[in-house]
């Protein structure tokens, strides 16, 4: 075991293993350290502890000792000399018509050194560049030319997420992201919702992709043949993260049916033809398949567990609220009541007003006829809606 403390000299950079020398570093304390570019002030990220000696390289640098205030004032007249170099570097960009954009400016603590940072897209000869800045600063003079990703991480900035970039807060090394980590976790393959502010596909999809490679081993590939506990038919779609599965059977004309990846057996992966001499095993044997979460899944009722908090939500309601249901339906049933009384006042009012006659009179009673209108009114009423014909001089024709 070695002991060792982490520091980083810059918010979101690399963190770097010393050797404390004795010393005892609390987290967030600036030190003094010995690096391959001489003396530098870094922050602490890790006080002391011990890490087995293949995760370190040895010999480690040492600590030349903790961060005093005049270091800390030191540090601070550089970062202000930093924004007039940039400002500088950059006239002398445009002076010269080079093709390149300056991104960050970093002195070196005793100042004796000035690292610019800069991308462009092809290869820049600055040599007369490096000659005025180093007139001007009287210092040594390094142009290092980065690329997107390391741009978008040291001037920081919002994913789409809403949150900082991770490569700012936390990321140490950029891991590989590939397309086929998109593919896998059936994200869409539209670049701009894939890809981060810095032109490239986002260091999110690295996070789970370990979790989706483990459920693709678990879960049939698409237009498998599979036995389930309803037959034999063909996988159509595959959902990765609730480890379902649709099944087009193939003795049924219904829509593909969910199943549970334990519920499946595999006959013949992925696409191809139906293995030779394979006949579907009896019913009984493949109702053995089926569970009580599938069966509830296909009903839709969903899985129980902690994942369906509405269930778990109403479940506790109803345990904990005895009182209130009770009260609710003796409300209800007052309502009920008051209804059915309300409507026999109704029919005794309607009693009362109609006149005194027998039961039986009044069901033998016919209905009178209707009476037919008199001539004059149906003339009337035929005149009135009769179409007029208009001459041809444009006025109406006279009503016979």
């Amino acid at each position: 075991m070695t002991e060792i403390i982490s520091v980083r000299f810059r918010p979101g950079g690399k963190q770097y293993y010393f050797d404390p020398a004795g010393l005892t570093v609390a987290e967030g304390q600036g030190v003094i350290v010995e690096t391959g570019k001489g003396l530098e002030y870094g922050a602490c990220v890790r006080r002391n502890s011990m890490v087995e000696d293949e995760s370190v390289v040895q010999p480690l640098r040492p600590v030349v000792r903790l961060a005093t205030e005049r270091d800390e004032r030191q540090v601070r007249e550089n970062r202000g000399k930093e924004k007039d170099a940039l400002r500088t570097c950059q006239q002398l960009v445009e002076r010269h018509g080079l093709d390149m954009k300056l991104v960050q400016v970093e002195y070196s603590f005793d100042g004796n050194k000035i690292l610019f940072f800069f991308t462009s897209d092809g290869r820049v000869d600055f040599r007369a560049l490096v000659k005025d800045l180093a007139g001007i600063f009287r210092a040594r003079i390094e142009l290092r030319q980065i690329g997107v990703r390391d741009e978008a991480r040291m001037l920081g900035g919002f994913g789409i997420c809403g949150k900082p970039f991770c490569c700012a807060q936390f990321l140490d090394e950029f891991q590989p992201v590939s397309i086929k980590m998109a593919k896998t976790q059936n994200l869409s393959l539209n670049p701009t919702k894939i890809s981060g502010t810095c032109g490239r596909l986002m260091c999110c999809l690295k996070y789970e992709q370990g979790a989706y490679e483990d459920a693709v081993k678990r879960c049939p590939k698409q237009e498998s043949l599979v036995e389930c506990p309803d037959g034999v038919g063909t996988v159509s779609s595959v959902n990765l993260l609730r480890e379902q599965v649709k099944v087009r059977l193939e003795d049924s004309t219904e829509q593909p049916k969910s199943y549970l990846t334990q519920e499946l057996r595999v006959v013949r992966s992925g696409k191809g033809r139906r293995p030779e001499g394979y006949e579907p095993p009896p019913k009984a044997e493949l109702e053995r398949l089926r569970t009580e979460e599938g069966q509830r899944l296909r009903d839709g009722h969903g899985l129980e567990g902690p994942a369906d908090l509405s269930q778990v939500l109403e479940r506790y309601l109803e345990k904990n609220t005895p009182s209130k249901q009770s009260d609710g339906q003796r409300q209800g049933n007052r309502r009920g009541r008051g209804g059915q009384n309300r409507s026999n006042q109704g029919q005794s009012r309607q009693d009362r007003a109609a006149p005194a006659q027998p039961k039986a009179q009044r069901q033998s009673q016919p209905k009178p006829a209707p009476q037919p209108e008199p001539e004059a009114r149906q003339n009337s009423h035929k005149k009135r809606y009769r179409p007029h014909r208009r001459k041809p001089g444009g006025g109406q024709a006279p009503q016979t």
